[in-house]
């Protein structure tokens, strides 16, 4: 089942009544969302459109009206305003959105990663088991750097995808997981992690007008040998050579509770005169990304393109701005998953990624009960992307 932008030709029954809930946060992208699916269902048309399993298919909005109500104390309780029994449902959560705030104790307190997924755990509970199916689209995994033991330490990650699993909730849904291998901790429930490759390349070729996306001119770049995969996988969709750093650590001593690196290694063929794309699952606080952009300029590397899925910024953007002026960076691409300030969005060399549409497909043919496979690994759509490209034709 092919996807080309448009609409998808879903024809079997859907699993259930849709709904969609937007934990706090999260509402902007959830509208979206759910603009598209409106759209497509008041459109579409079916030979089961008279069935009973077709009872609310089409209305005006699949969002369900649901609030956390505080108390003083910052406690909080959950509440769902209207009857989801039988529905399949639909929870989006961004764990990272830290411009949400409460009042605690007569001060303003904001909400911490903690706080959101407590804040979906009291959703879930207000749902109290009675929805047909619940899936959880969370895009930034809860804890999802905290997955491996190497002393005596939490493993927070898999235990929230427990804590959720025995909650009730049948699948989770994330965008470019730090290290997929944490669904083993649910090995009986359903788990993916999507790559938003399409949505960066159409970012990017919307943007740019003369890039040459061909061996001689452009390369794929990893900034850690963790994740080569992403790289790997974009280069070969692309037909692009691959290079890789890796760093250097001292080990001898901690640093804010990490080793420090000593210095960035290269592997790979020469970058000297070609564009190159630095791909990664998340910016936090930048010193990996604009490290590798220099160590990149400094073997002559022409245009840098960074693109993280999840564009964190922790310590500010003082240092990309200094970065693009000095030429060290071209743009930089990340997704609309999570929060995103307003400096962010005015930045000239900054290019938002929409998910929304895509987020939609998924939601759309997950209801249908039909496989989502073509939307996980989008070759096709991003080969087709290129040759519109290349012979000039326009993308938006």
């Amino acid at each position: 089942m092919s996807v080309h932008e448009g609409k998808r030709k879903l024809e079997g029954l859907p699993y259930g009544k849709l709904g969609v809930i937007s934990l706090s946060g999260c509402e902007s992208l959830c509208k979206q969302v759910d603009r598209y699916l409106v759209d497509w269902r008041t459109e579409r048309k079916s030979e089961h459109q008279g069935s009973l399993a077709y009872e609310g298919y089409q209305r005006n909005t699949y969002m369900i009206d649901s609030a956390i109500t505080r108390f003083g104390t910052g406690e909080a309780k959950g509440v769902i305003g209207q009857s989801v029994r039988g529905m399949d449902l639909y929870l989006l959560v961004d764990v990272c959105n830290y411009s949400i705030s409460y009042r605690m104790g007569g001060h303003k307190n904001y909400m911490s990663p903690d706080d959101h997924y407590q804040d979906l755990k009291r959703i879930i509970g207000a749902i109290g088991g009675r929805a047909r199916r619940v899936t959880v689209i969370m895009p930034f995994l809860y804890e999802g750097r905290r997955l491996t033991r190497e002393s005596r330490e939490s493993l927070d990650c898999a235990l929230a995808l427990q804590e959720l699993v025995r909650m009730g909730v049948d699948n989770i849904l994330t965008f470019d997981a730090h290290d997929a291998r944490v669904q083993n901790a649910i090995p009986l429930s359903g788990f993916d992690t999507v790559r938003p490759a399409y949505q960066f390349m159409k970012g990017l070729l919307c943007n740019v007008k003369s890039l040459n996306i061909d061996s001689d001119h452009m390369m794929i770049i990893s900034p850690d040998e963790s994740g080569m995969h992403r790289a790997i996988y974009l280069a070969n969709v692309l037909g692009l050579d691959l290079g890789t750093f890796y760093k250097k650590k001292d080990y001898s001593r901690l640093i804010d509770g990490k080793n420090p690196i000593i210095s960035h290694e290269f592997l790979g063929s020469s970058v000297k005169g070609k564009d190159c794309i630095v791909v990664d699952d998340m910016i936090s606080s930048g010193e990996t990304a604009l490290d590798v952009a220099r160590e990149l300029k400094r073997m002559q590397a022409g245009r840098i393109y960074l693109m993280a899925t999840f564009g964190l910024f922790t310590k500010g953007l003082e240092e990309f701005d200094k970065a693009h002026r000095d030429g060290l960076i071209t743009k930089i691409l990340t997704t609309n998953c999570i929060y995103q300030p307003q400096e962010l969005l005015n930045r000239e060399y900054y290019i938002s990624c929409d998910m929304s549409k895509y987020i939609a497909f998924i939601i759309d043919t997950l209801n249908h009960d039909s496989s989502i496979s073509d939307l996980l690994n989008p070759i096709n759509r991003i080969q087709s992307l290129v040759k519109r490209y290349r012979d000039g034709e326009d993308l938006d």
